[in-house]
C-alpha cells in the first residue's frame, strides 16, 4: 500500500487538490501495478510563515519582492 505525502503552500482550491489526488493515484497505479484503492495521499498545507528556504520564509520573500518591484 503506497502512502504518499505532499506538502503544499496553502491556497490551492478543492478542485486542484482533487485533481492532483487523482493524477497521483493514476501514476502510482500505473507504475507500481497496484489498485487505486491501495493508494494513499496525505496533503499537508503550510502557511507562508511555515515554509522557508535558506532561512527566509515564503511570507518574507513575498514582502521583499513587493518592496523591490517597480511601480
Amino acid at each position: 500500500m503506497p502512502i504518499i505525502e505532499m506538502h503544499l503552500m496553502a491556497g490551492r482550491s478543492v478542485e486542484q487538490k482533487r485533481a492532483v489526488a487523482e493524477a497521483v493515484a493514476e501514476a502510482v497505479t500505473r507504475t507500481l501495478g497496484v489498485g487505486p484503492e491501495q493508494v494513499r495521499l496525505l496533503i499537508t498545507e503550510h502557511g507562508s510563515e511555515e515554509f522557508s528556504v535558506g532561512g527566509i520564509t515564503a511570507g518574507r520573500k513575498q514582502e521583499m519582492a513587493a518592496v523591490s518591484a517597480p511601480e
